[in-house]
C-alpha cells in the first residue's frame, strides 16, 4: 500500500481504468479512499466505511474481492440481521456494491456479477 498524501489532482498519477477503478489495488491508501469516495458520491463514515475496510481486509487475506453474500454475513455479524439485507446494502451504496464499495476500497473492476445483488 502506498502512503500517499493526496491532493485532489494527485490522483491522476495513479493508474486507473476507464471507469476509475485502480489497476493495482496496492496503490490504495486511506487518503486515496477519501478521494475515491468523493468521486463515487459515498460518504466514507460509519457503516459505509466499515464495509470498505472489510473489503480491504478480505482482499489482503484472500487475494480476492468478497462476493456480496460475504458482505451480508459481515453486516449480520456487525449490525444484526435487520441490517444484513440487500436493500440496506443498497441504501449505503445506491449504485451497487461493486460500483461504489469495491471502487472506494481500491479493487480492480470486478469481473463477476455475483458481487452485486
Amino acid at each position: 500500500m502506498q502512503d500517499l498524501n493526496l491532493r485532489p489532482n494527485s490522483i491522476t498519477s495513479i493508474p486507473r481504468d476507464n471507469e476509475g477503478y485502480l489497476l493495482n489495488p496496492e496503490d490504495w491508501s486511506e487518503a486515496l479512499a477519501e478521494v475515491l469516495a468523493a468521486e463515487a458520491e459515498v460518504e466514507l463514515l460509519g457503516e459505509p466505511r466499515e464495509i470498505v475496510w472489510f473489503v480491504r481486509d478480505y482482499f489482503e487475506q484472500h487475494a480476492s474481492v468478497p462476493e456480496a453474500r460475504k458482505v451480508l454475513k459481515f453486516m449480520k455479524e456487525q449490525w444484526g440481521a435487520e441490517k444484513a439485507t440487500r436493500k440496506y446494502l443498497y441504501t449505503l451504496f445506491p449504485r451497487g456494491y461493486a460500483q461504489q464499495a469495491c471502487k472506494v476500497a481500491g479493487m480492480r473492476k470486478p469481473l463477476k456479477l455475483m458481487l452485486d445483488l
